[in-house]
């Protein structure tokens, strides 16, 4: 026998049921993301703390180190590439940016492949051994530092050279790679507990958007609504065209009833009507035009918002997902309500790392 509440609608278990494998699954998903954001966060919080290479490290490779050089990472695949055109690079800096997203395995426009060899880090240098020679890039002559954010390419910029070059790597080595070049270009000067102490704050930072479980519907909270195929956008479209149909038909005029009798009466009055005078200088009343809603490109919605601009939303309605696509985890995010580039919405507005798997933010959601 069903289960039924007290009125016997056996529906509302249906509406919980579904409502509660909704909630489950969106909040699996947001946690497994953290997981993997944070187990990244406290691998390179202990690589910052182990990675000091040995002088030892350089054996059996065809490069003389300086007495005090040590060698923190060798990678194997590297090809040295030129920049056909002038760039001007960003200065170089301790930032730990998370990356914002996959990296493919190409060449960027502009930049052309000339040499491949092996790249190695060094607490003074990055050195690419390539098989038409060596090329040095001394942190302490360094200018500029570009690490492209979708290919695995890494530009450099130093005093004695007037083109710039840099590093082509394998797109599943660039990330460590870039990681330790930071590392040992703050070895170089003296700020490597800079990196660590900016981790602990991103680990700190992550560690307070950890996903919350969310509640448990119950039956009790499911509305009428539910039982409409389509929810409640279904139930807007109905209530906009019960407004609408009968206005059509009053705008539309009375049928008539008398048929052919008024229909011969009608040249009769017609001629009347011309011979009678006219009055002039009174203004012919117009029908107002409705007001076009307001929205800008937002899809409908009962709730008002839209693209066009007045307040930022911070507590959306609990009925926004119907009407907005809403990001998986949306109701973990702790700012305001905002659009990504693939047209769905998130709720941490304001976040630098808002809409990160989804194109970026494009524009903000308004009351």
């Amino acid at each position: 026998m069903a289960r039924t509440d007290s009125t016997g609608a056996t529906w509302r278990y249906r509406w919980a049921r579904r409502q509660n494998e909704r909630r489950l699954r969106l909040f699996r998903s947001a946690e497994r993301s953290w997981r993997r954001r944070d187990d990244e966060l406290r691998r390179l919080r202990t690589l910052a703390e182990q990675c000091h290479g040995s002088a030892g490290a350089g054996d059996g490779l065809p490069l003389e180190l300086a007495a005090d050089e040590i060698v923190l990472r060798v990678v194997p695949a590297a090809q040295l590439v030129e920049v056909r055109h002038t760039a001007v690079l960003p200065a170089p800096d301790l930032t730990v940016g998370e990356q914002a997203g996959r990296l493919r395995q190409r060449c960027p426009d502009g930049v052309r492949v000339t040499d491949a060899g092996m790249a190695v880090i060094t607490n003074r240098r990055l050195v690419l051994l390539g098989g038409r020679g060596r090329r040095d890039w001394a942190y302490r002559r360094m200018t500029g530092l570009a690490h492209d954010p979708h290919a695995p390419v890494t530009l450099v910029q130093v005093l004695d050279r007037r083109r710039t070059t840099g590093v082509l790597l394998r797109a599943d080595a660039a990330a460590d790679f870039r990681f330790v070049l930071t590392l040992a270009f703050a070895d170089a000067i003296e700020q490597r507990h800079s990196v660590v102490a900016q981790l602990d704050e991103l680990i700190a930072e992550h560690a307070r958007l950890r996903p919350t479980r969310p509640g448990i519907a119950t039956p009790g909270q499911a509305r009428l609504s539910a039982l409409i195929p389509g929810g409640r956008r279904t139930a807007v479209v109905a209530a906009a065209l019960a407004v609408m149909v009968p206005l059509a038909l009053a705008n539309s005029g009375p049928s008539d009833p008398t048929g052919p009798e008024l229909a011969a009466a009608a040249p009769a009055q017609a001629v009347a009507a011309s011979k009678a005078p006219r009055a002039t200088g009174l203004p012919t009343p117009q029908r107002p035009s409705p007001t076009p809603e307001r929205r800008c490109g937002a899809p409908a919605n009962p709730m008002g918002y839209d693209f066009c601009g007045g307040e930022r939303i911070r507590k959306p309605a609990r009925e926004v997902c119907d009407h907005f696509d809403c990001v998986p985890g949306f109701w973990e995010g702790r700012g305001y309500l905002v659009q990504c580039e693939n047209g769905k919405v998130s709720l941490a507005g304001g976040s630098p790392r808002a809409c990160g798997t989804h194109g970026g933010v494009r524009r903000t959601v308004w009351s």
